[in-house]
């Protein structure tokens, strides 16, 4: 393409080689275009445009067209400098930079001038000199086996090239026809009045010694354009520490965000409702940020900067919004859990008092006529603890806080607890206890009845399992329950009294009640061992941390 671009100037533009040779020129630019937007194609359309410029600059050239194509070429070629990663295609860029810079400066401005001499040394280096550059970009070397990349032009940069080209060609253009002087004087001229200022630019852009400098300036400009940012954002960062509602929250920030001059009216759509505050205009923008809508409605027409402001307001209070939300569910999800461990915690009461009942019924239908007394008495003993844990629990039901456990003499509950469970394969085992050592008896009444009960339908399932307990009255009491079945699963034993734990045997329910419950009391049930023919369950009191 520069070559066929080179061939077509540097021997003029008037005679009918030089025109054949810019439409090819014009057809190479369009191959060019398909490699550089990758795999993009060229719509019709631009080609229809491309092709017809072609063909306007073939029938009808002259210096001034050129001059202007070229700053539009070297625009859109060093466009893109700042997005190239590879180093021999950067310098690829830059040397077809140069070449068009020097071609416009040195052969196409000074055509502009009538009766311009051009000295023989100067015709040759435009003619044979300059086509060293694109020489060089031919035998530039690429690594074996790497695609470069499609290059993306950079409007912006581009757009401010081809000014500074062009304010270059026609102050030097002013400068010469004023002065009639040397057109490489006036062009040192024009480049001097604008590199000043472009100095002078570049050091107020970003500059030392305490001023922000142009460039934050201008991004704090853009940041508070037409509304006071800061302000608003502190008020609904405020505000969601106030208000816990998610639609009561999302209806007064948008009630703030109503009190801007150029917002006529808001409407939004949410989980929560939806609603409309301010009038309607015909001008309007929507956002969405997931579940929530907003409808902006303007007094006027909005600027591509007030647009990123309301996406970017809108973003921030939909994470808002969204995090009322989730605050609304999790505190839902609390209520829920605590239903549930509430009512987990009294079924497994129930379900204990229901099994010494099943005690007490099997003990006096396998009891016989001379066991009567001994019978009796063990249900004079029994039937008051249990009415007393029932109307306990029950008690549960109806207060809103929690009781105080009731402690019980240490050995008068031991003593309970074998006589339930007297015609069970368990050895009991204790120690001798110090008078007026007392216990916590429903919590131990819960851990002992839930781990005896978990043994027993091990030993059911198992046959020849043991089970063991032996219990130490002093220092709080020290309650051990052991087993000689298998040892807990690995997975399960980590989750035991974290979470409930899903078993055939409902192994995990109640001891993760429980575990809670030892805990508000200042007990600790752990899993003491966990081996295969010795598992043991241990209550005792929590170390002081």
């Amino acid at each position: 393409m520069l070559f066929a671009l080179h061939y077509a100037l540097a021997w003029g533009i008037d005679d009918w080689p030089a025109r054949a040779m810019l439409l090819v020129h014009f057809g190479l630019f369009l191959i060019w275009q398909s490699a550089r937007l990758g795999k993009r194609s060229l719509e019709p359309r631009q080609a229809f445009m491309i092709v017809s410029g072609g063909l306007l600059f073939a029938a009808w050239n002259n210096w001034w067209l050129t001059a202007v194509w070229l700053a539009v070429l070297f625009a859109s070629i060093g466009g893109n400098v700042f997005g190239v990663q590879r180093r021999q295609q950067r310098l690829a860029v830059m040397l077809a930079a140069v070449y068009l810079l020097s071609l416009l400066l040195m052969w196409v401005v000074p055509h502009l001038f009538a009766n311009q001499r051009f000295e023989p040394a100067l015709t040759l280096l435009v003619r044979y000199g300059l086509q060293l550059l694109p020489v060089m970009i031919i035998f530039m070397p690429v690594p074996a086996g790497s695609k470069s990349a499609p290059l993306a032009v950079d409007l912006i940069l581009s757009l401010i090239l081809f000014l500074l080209v062009m304010g270059l060609v026609l102050g030097s253009f002013v400068v010469k026809q004023v002065s009639q002087g040397d057109y490489s004087l006036a062009l040192a001229q024009s480049l001097i009045v604008m590199a000043l200022p472009l100095i002078i630019l570049n050091w107020l852009w970003n500059p030392r010694g305490g001023f922000l400098g142009f460039g934050r300036l201008l991004s704090r400009y853009l940041m508070g354009l037409g509304l006071p940012f800061e302000r608003w954002v502190k008020g609904l960062a405020d505000l969601a520490e106030r208000e816990r509602e998610p639609a009561r929250f999302l209806a007064l920030a948008l009630h703030d965000m109503c009190e801007l001059q150029w917002l006529a009216g808001v409407a939004w759509q949410a989980p929560h409702g939806n609603g409309e505050l301010g009038a309607r205009s015909r001008y309007q923008a929507e956002y969405s940020f997931q579940d929530l809508t907003l409808t902006f409605y303007t007094i006027w027409a909005l600027s591509p900067a007030l647009l990123l402001h309301l996406k970017l307001l809108t973003q921030m209070l939909g994470h808002f919004y969204e995090a009322k939300r989730r605050e609304e569910d999790q505190r839902h999800n609390a209520y829920i859990q605590a239903i549930y461990e509430t009512g987990a915690r009294l079924t497994h009461d129930v379900k204990n008092l229901l099994q010494s009942l099943r005690s007490l019924c099997a003990a006096a239908e396998s009891s016989s006529t001379d066991q009567a007394a001994a019978l009796q008495g063990l249900i004079k003993r029994q039937l008051p603890q249990i009415a007393q844990r029932l109307s306990t629990t029950l008690e549960k039901l109806r207060e809103s806080r929690p009781e105080a456990t009731a402690q019980i003499d240490a050995v008068e509950w031991w003593e309970n607890l074998k006589q339930r469970y007297a015609r069970s394969e368990i050895a009991f085992s204790t120690s001798a206890a110090p008078a007026g050592q007392t216990v916590p008896g429903e919590l131990f009444d819960s851990v002992a009845e839930n781990l005896l009960q978990n043994a027993l339908v091990k030993a059911q399932q198992h046959p020849g399992v043991r089970i063991s307990a032996s219990f130490q009255p002093a220092a709080g009491g020290r309650l051990t329950i052991c087993d000689t079945g298998n040892a807990i699963q690995n997975a399960v034993a980590t989750r035991l009294f974290a979470a409930p734990v899903p078993s055939q045997t409902g192994l995990g329910i109640g001891l993760y009640q429980v575990s809670k419950q030892a805990q508000q009391l200042g007990y600790k049930l752990t899993l003491a061992s966990n081996s295969d023919g010795r598992v043991c369950f241990e209550l005792a009191r929590a170390a002081a941390s």
